[in-house]
């Protein structure tokens, strides 16, 4: 037999011999210290458990774990072991999930903000849609971050204060807060111009959205949130929009509802906020074919959004080298007239009457 056969044997040999599902046991335990508990994760017996541990620390030929009683510790051997298995579960994992889901067709798993999903993401998916008829989207609201080793995700978009470590991650966007009202009352009570005039407006109360980004830097002034108070930026809105009060909402959120005239901006201040809508998928997927097509669209629609008024564009983005800026428009999608901030429809209509 040649070397180069030998060696090849041997390696297989010793991945053959490898204690793959003691591994797996190992982590589990070492990640809940308890035999019980690792036994329920894996649904298998606690004895069961305690066979695979002890396999693994015959195998190695040290201890693993120090039992006291009904408590474990790992040792110092089972503390060194622990980081290289779990990488190497990990990574296997990882491979396997890419695997599943490295083909151009089939669906794309994307999960995002309701919120972004609802006003800002669904009426702009029938022009994904008209540009990739082949490409099924499965989309998912939450807004936990994903694990994309345990799920079945593709990519997800989410609001950060910068990119996620360990993942392909790119800004899609800058976000401003702005207060928001109906039409109705808007017009009894007047602009909201400062801080002060917070005192004499009906103030609804978000989880997501505090009033205190909007004061100015170092203001004291003395105000105080009235009405209901709301866990999501979807109700607050629509709260805002019934006359309930004066709501402070994301710009990606209003805008539409501000063109439509279905909303009035309360005032002419916008206020950047410290997040923004990020991209977000592991680093091996962002080569697979369909998540590309959806990072070129989304960037597409990112720059075509207009900026509040008064709001002065910075320099575009360095774009990771993996994925190439997207082309121009294509004819059909240069037609659509995306939406306007108020008052510059305003203006315009002033132009055209003159």
């Amino acid at each position: 037999m040649s070397e180069r056969r030998l060696r090849k044997t041997e390696v297989i040999a010793g991945f053959e011999r490898l204690p793959l599902n003691a591994l797996r046991v190992f982590e589990a335990v070492a990640a809940r210290l308890s035999f019980a508990e690792a036994a329920d994760a894996l649904h298998v017996t606690p004895a069961a458990v305690s066979m695979q541990v002890r396999t693994l620390e015959e195998y190695l030929g040290v201890r693993l774990f120090r039992r006291s009683g009904r408590s474990i510790t790992l040792t110092a051997e089972g503390e060194r072991l622990l980081p290289g298995v779990r990488r190497g579960l990990s990574s296997l994992q990882q491979s396997m999930q890419q695997l599943r889901h490295d083909r151009a067709g089939g669906p794309l798993s994307i999960s995002t903000l309701a919120s972004f999903l609802q006003k800002w993401l669904l009426p702009r998916l029938p022009r994904f849609y008209d540009r990739h008829p082949h490409i099924e989207l499965s989309i998912h609201t939450s807004r936990e971050p994903v694990d994309f080793n345990a799920t079945d995700f593709h990519a997800a978009v989410r609001m950060s204060a910068g990119p996620s470590p360990g993942l392909y991650s790119e800004k899609l966007m800058d976000e401003w807060f702005v207060p928001v009202c109906s039409r109705e009352l808007l017009a009894r009570l007047g602009p909201l111009r400062s801080g002060a005039d917070l005192k004499r407006f009906p103030l609804l109360r978000s989880s997501d959205e505090d009033w205190k980004l909007w004061l100015e830097p170092r203001s004291d002034v003395a105000w105080q949130e009235r009405g209901t108070a709301f866990d999501d930026s979807l109700t607050i809105l629509a709260a805002a929009e019934q006359g309930q009060g004066v709501a402070l909402t994301r710009w990606a959120l209003a805008a539409q509802d501000l063109a439509s005239g279905r909303i009035a901006q309360a005032s002419q201040r916008f206020v950047p906020c410290p997040l923004a809508y990020y991209f977000v998928c592991p680093e091996s997927y962002v080569a697979m074919p369909k998540v590309q097509k959806l990072l070129l669209w989304l960037r597409e629609m990112a720059a075509e959004f207009p900026r509040p008024d008064g709001v002065l564009a910075e320099p575009s983005q360095q774009t990771s080298p993996e994925v190439a800026r997207p082309r121009p428009p294509s004819p059909s999608a240069a037609k659509q007239t995306p939406v306007r901030p108020p008052a510059t429809m305003q203006r315009a209509r002033k132009r055209r009457s003159s």
